[in-house]
């Protein structure tokens, strides 16, 4: 099993929530982060100050996955999460040893 792991903008997570339903990905853990990349924040103006926002909001999304839809969950998130701006956020894919759902008792992806 595969964690896909993606930091994106906040206006896309509908867009990443179809495209990740149409490939048959029916779970996700979505949460509220904020961060910086190489955009390293930006500045705005609020009642004539400057203000630098270090902090950008972001959403992270994980799916733990079969190895073999690790690939189309990636192609999948990319298709739907890409402006092509700087900020569009990033992917990371990680190895699950193991897997148990609580409710079930069931294990290894069945669990999934």
């Amino acid at each position: 099993m595969k964690k896909v792991e993606a930091i994106i903008r906040p206006i896309k997570i509908d867009d990443v929530k179809a495209a990740l339903e149409n490939i048959g990905v029916i779970g996700m853990t979505v949460t509220d982060v904020r961060g910086y990349g190489k955009q390293r924040g930006r500045t705005e103006k609020y009642r004539g100050n400057t203000y630098v926002v270090n902090l950008l909001p972001k959403v992270k999304i994980e799916v733990v996955v079969a190895d073999d839809l690790a690939e189309d969950v990636v192609e999948a998130i990319m298709g739907s999460a890409q402006t092509g701006e700087v900020g569009d956020g990033k992917i990371f894919i990680s190895d699950i040893e193991f897997a148990v759902r609580i409710r079930t008792g069931e294990r290894g992806e069945s669990a999934v």
